[in-house]
């Protein structure tokens, strides 16, 4: 009976593995926490390129593709905006009319002549008649938090710069979130295709989530490096919990014989 209870508290001890957070997993300090199905605070105002001041519920009148930078990134901001202009120029959808593009610094020291002279960089291969729907915004630290903890976009001072990541974020005419593509450059047929479920309002999970979990962001190499130490941890208590279990269970079994 002893053995048979400590049989029933390894089996309590695996469910409770399965539904815990053993091992604890941080909070995500880089990265992004996906709130799919979530409407983005509307009311949130910033200043265009222009200079002009601008709220969310103003320019988000049709699916739009939200992403954010800092301007004086040293790393893959460039890439990142470099990849959505090439993907505006391919996909096989009119900026302006279709879909539009916000991108939002999260430096509150940017401002708009630096917004300015960043588009400038991007938007060549682009008509000029649809420039102005891709949008450069700046603003104060609180709208920032505000913008950002909203989509679970999460980056980090590491002395002048920054650790963040990359991603687009899809929102319906409504603002509400639909759809993460992450990286720095995106097929014609995603972006197409997340246009499409955004205007229709349907939210779709993300295929590689699970590099929150095996990936973490390189502040030395800008870049993100798979967590071994973290999945070995995993893998050793698993096994150690398993193998204990069958070695009681042999105990058990030798005794009944």
């Amino acid at each position: 009976m002893k053995k048979t209870g400590i049989i029933l508290l390894m089996l309590i001890g695996f469910a409770a593995f399965g539904q815990s957070d053993l091992p604890k997993l941080p909070r995500v300090e880089i990265g992004i926490e996906e709130q799919l199905g979530k409407t983005i605070p509307l009311h949130l105002k910033f200043l265009n390129e222009k200079g002009d001041t601008v709220s969310l519920s103003q320019l988000i009148d049709k699916p739009t593709v939200l992403s954010f930078v800092y301007f004086d990134c040293p790393s893959i901001c460039g890439p990142f905006q470099a990849g959505i202009a090439e993907v505006i120029a391919r996909a096989d959808m009119k900026l302006g009319t279709d879909y539009q593009v916000i991108l939002i610094s999260f430096n509150p020291l940017d401002n708009p002549l630096k917004a300015t002279l960043k588009k400038l960089n991007y938007v060549q291969g682009i008509p000029q008649e649809q420039q102005s729907a891709w949008h450069y915004l700046t603003g104060s630290p609180e709208n920032i938090k505000l913008i950002t903890d909203a989509v679970g976009y999460r980056f980090k001072p590491t002395g002048l710069d920054f650790a963040h990541p990359s991603a687009l974020i899809v929102l319906s005419p409504q603002g509400k979130i639909t759809r993460y593509l992450f990286g720095i450059s995106f097929l014609p047929f995603d972006l197409k295709m997340a246009i499409i479920e955004a205007q229709k309002g349907l939210a779709r999970p993300t295929i590689n989530k699970v590099l929150e979990y095996c990936f973490s962001y390189n502040d030395t190499s800008h870049s993100y490096t798979l967590q071994i130490t973290r999945l070995v941890a995993t893998m050793t208590i698993m096994i150690a919990l398993l193998i204990f279990l069958v070695l009681i269970l042999k105990k058990r079994k030798k005794t009944a014989n």
